[in-house]
């Protein structure tokens, strides 16, 4: 097992987390990747995606279907500027790579934002330490492990 994977598992434990991390050859690095293995939809995916907000890194959990609005992450987090984290920034930040970076257990303690749209599923996916590891977790779970509060923070789509 990797050290990532050990890590993650290790940081489930403590959370009083089961997980049933399930491994993809093909890999699970972006959302569609992802959804594409497990045979659920993109929106049920979580990204964990790392900002800096006023260079505090903060992690945003997002739906795999949508995209962060950087002026509405600022809002939602009461910063002036918002932008998105390096790979070597989000590392840092998080002791995990980008495409692997799960939602909670990181060398840090980050403020975590969860996108609302994640909350209307029963069953939700986030990386498990590595690329190529997911495991399945409710909303309600989602935020009690990352401690994140869920909020309105993507961009809107028009109809059309």
């Amino acid at each position: 097992m990797s050290g990532a994977a050990g890590r993650f598992l290790e940081a489930a434990a403590r959370a009083d987390l089961r997980v049933d991390v399930r491994h993809f050859l093909e890999g699970t690095r972006t959302a569609e990747d992802a959804a594409r293995a497990i045979g659920c939809d993109v929106a049920q995916i979580v990204k964990s995606l790392v900002f800096l907000a006023d260079e505090e890194p903060i992690l945003a959990l997002t739906s795999g279907r949508n995209r962060v609005d950087v002026g509405r992450l600022a809002s939602v987090t009461g910063s002036s500027a918002v932008r998105k984290a390096t790979a070597e920034e989000v590392r840092a930040a998080t002791g995990y790579a980008i495409g692997g970076t799960p939602p909670f257990g990181h060398t840090r303690a980050l403020r975590s934002f969860v996108d609302e749209a994640l909350m209307g599923f029963d069953v939700v996916w986030a990386a498990a330490g590595t690329p190529a590891g997911v495991f399945p977790l409710t909303p309600d779970e989602l935020v009690r492990v990352s401690g994140g509060s869920v909020a309105s923070f993507v961009e809107t789509r028009s109809a059309g």
